[in-house]
């Protein structure tokens, strides 16, 4: 489909960034049918793959050709090389587009715009046969913040041959977010998600701060926020410097859409502008409500090994992203204001899920794949 040159330049690429990464996608289911993963090992417990490499090409030379003044930011270092035809998706998603852009985001410029790509996030997963952790990751951000999203997952439904392959998740800040179906978390329990490969002692003394009933290890930032956007958990903690921008970005978008917040371990909101540090040095804390709860928790020795994160500048007109709609900027790290309340109390609040707007409780959101079912993600290790 044509894009309708009408809508505002953020919902075009949003609405291109889903039709490419549904190519990207089925790229990356390509390669892992042919068998061989062209594994390459970049660092330390930091592996790339022919998926990688041409899922980004794909993402990167699609999204350039469409929107040529965008700076467009891709995790793996790749050469120039020629691009195959088939591999240039110039479509746009007509579900997007029907949508009507939200008011701060209807007049900005190509040079406020900033987009970040994963091409394939939790390769380790992907090369150990748990094909349901990963995902492609396009963000898009303006003057630093994160405001659109698109999160694929290439093998969704991979282990039930009588569904369709694969579905797309995007949103977009005081839009809402589309392509899944919210769950009902249990009220007497707290349930945690964190990193499955990249994991160590600070991680887990953030987390057994927080005395959780549950921790569900997976791979991929963008699996994570999806648990919780799907009401599978009440927060994510990633208490060291391992994530980059391109692995939050667009999770943090789609969040932010359905009234989550994401920010760095101190509560800052971090910013993706084009001259930014790609190392998130701050750590990564997501929820779905209760934040400044969950910042209140983390001991003050394992801030110490973290960095804070550099904010964006405000939007205009005191526009927040945030879930919480408090310190939008979060430069300082605050004390819980109800710090007096008794714990058992405040745990029962962040036990207390709230109904995420832009996906009805109990009902399936529009989505870009058609027909895709209510599936539980296979989280075991």
């Amino acid at each position: 489909m044509a894009a309708n040159m009408s809508s505002s330049l953020v919902m075009r690429i949003v609405s291109a960034s889903v039709a490419v990464s549904n190519r990207a996608s089925q790229i990356i289911r390509d390669v892992m049918r042919k068998g061989d993963l062209g594994i390459v090992e970049k660092g330390k417990n930091d592996l790339q793959t022919e998926a990688d490499r041409s899922a980004q090409r794909c993402i990167v030379a699609s999204l350039h050709k469409q929107f040529p003044k965008v700076s467009i930011f891709g995790e793996e270092q790749l050469g120039p090389e020629k691009i195959p035809a088939d591999f240039i998706e110039l479509g746009f998603s007509e579900e997007v587009l029907n949508h009507k852009c939200p008011k701060f985001l209807e007049d900005v410029k190509d040079e406020q715009i900033v987009i970040w790509v994963d091409p394939l996030d939790g390769t380790a997963e992907y090369t150990q046969g748990f094909l349901d952790h990963v995902t492609v990751l396009i963000g898009i951000a303006v003057d630093g913040h994160a405001v659109g999203g698109v999160i694929n997952q290439p093998f969704y439904n991979y282990q039930d041959k009588s569904k369709v392959m694969g579905r797309c998740i995007w949103g977009v800040c005081q839009l809402g977010a589309y392509g899944f179906t919210r769950e009902v978390l249990p009220e007497d329990k707290l349930i945690l998600t964190t990193s499955r490969s990249h994991s160590n002692r600070m991680v887990t003394e953030a987390i057994e701060a927080l005395n959780p009933t549950e921790v569900v290890r997976v791979g991929g930032a963008g699996h994570k926020v999806l648990l919780l956007i799907e009401g599978k958990v009440h927060a994510y903690i990633f208490a060291t410097k391992g994530c980059k921008k391109w692995d939050t970005c667009a999770p943090e978008a789609i969040l932010h859409a359905v009234g989550g917040t994401l920010t760095d371990m101190f509560g800052i909101t971090m910013s993706y502008g084009p001259q930014v540090k790609r190392l998130n040095a701050g750590g990564v804390l997501a929820t779905t409500s209760n934040h400044q709860y969950f910042v209140s928790k983390v001991p003050e020795h394992v801030l110490e090994n973290l960095e804070k994160s550099e904010s964006p500048e405000p939007l205009p007109d005191g526009v927040c992203l945030r879930g919480d709609n408090k310190n939008c900027l979060g430069e300082v790290r605050e004390e819980p204001e109800t710090e007096q309340q008794p714990e058992q109390q405040m745990e029962q609040q962040v036990q207390q899920q709230e109904e995420v707007p832009g996906s009805p409780k109990g009902s399936e959101s529009p989505s870009s794949d058609s027909g895709v079912a209510k599936e539980n993600l296979d989280t075991k290790l």
